[in-house]
């Protein structure tokens, strides 16, 4: 169950190119990978169509990954981390 003290956090994270830098992150991005840090797993991403920005679902228990993570892109574009939280329940009562 997600409420457990232990459960990993998910979080969006939304990468928005650097003008000029989508051909040089997809060039990195097909030599090395995500280069993500132990602990920092990748779920999911979308693409904004014909747009500069990525939507990468992820989770970790150490949110302070995130910063090792961006060192080694920020030269090419800013990350902005969003916290999700669970999905409210539906009330029966509707």
């Amino acid at each position: 169950m997600r409420n457990e003290p232990d459960a990993m956090k998910q979080y969006m994270v939304i990468e928005r190119f650097a003008p000029g830098c989508k051909a040089k992150i997809y060039e990195r991005f097909h030599a090395k990978g995500r280069m993500l840090p132990d602990g920092l797993f990748y779920l999911n991403s979308w693409l904004e169509k014909d747009g500069d920005r990525c939507f990468q679902l992820t989770e970790t228990h150490d949110a302070s990954l995130f910063q090792v993570w961006f060192e080694q892109w920020k030269d090419l574009d800013s990350i902005k981390v969003i916290e999700i939280g669970e999905k409210p329940r539906e009330s029966s009562a509707g």
